[in-house]
């Protein structure tokens, strides 16, 4: 059950404990020096507006998928030992007993991307939104996550500095 490269596995949870699950597997991968097999552990979220009895606007994050968590991981016996171990799992999501890795098409609607896509860009360059709700915005980029694949622009709005977040594939370097 060994490979040697990271793939997003889907776990199973009792409804309710993904948190304790997703704290669970971190803490266990840093007391067994797992940190280089299991790789990241995400709980999808989606922050909604929910409306109050008193016409107070508020908004929530609830999780995309309740009773799920999902786990890069390079699957070894080890990795999936803790995993499959750890209080509040059920088990991988997959047929029998053996679990599937998700496909990139699978994982862009989680807002999870798999590969990473070439950028001539970095933080302090100028860039320009291409396409999207703020095309031809113009501004610096303070911030990049590479994970999710967005970069955090500083643009003006009514005088003021706001910071922006765009998804790569929707800005172009201006050099």
């Amino acid at each position: 059950m060994a490979d040697e490269s990271a793939h997003w596995y889907v776990i199973h949870t009792y409804s309710g404990y993904e948190k304790k699950v997703k704290e669970s597997i971190e803490m266990t991968k840093k007391n067994r020096n797992l940190e280089n097999q299991i790789l990241k552990v995400e709980i999808p979220t989606l922050t909604v507006t929910e409306l109050k009895a008193n016409g107070v606007r508020k908004p929530v994050v609830r999780n995309m998928f309740p009773g799920y968590v999902l786990v890069n991981m390079i699957m070894n016996d080890d990795t999936w030992y803790v995993v499959r171990n750890t209080r509040g799992v059920t088990g991988f999501v997959g047929p029998g007993s053996k679990p599937v890795p998700l496909t990139e098409e699978e994982m862009k609607p989680l807002g999870i991307h798999i590969e990473n896509m070439k950028i001539d860009f970095g933080v302090g360059d100028v860039v320009s939104v291409v396409a999207g709700a703020w095309k031809d915005t113009v501004g610096p980029i303070i911030k990049m996550d590479m994970n999710k694949q967005v970069a955090t622009l500083n643009v003006e709005f009514f005088g003021q500095d706001t910071p922006l977040e765009i998804s790569f594939d929707e800005i172009s370097s201006l050099h």
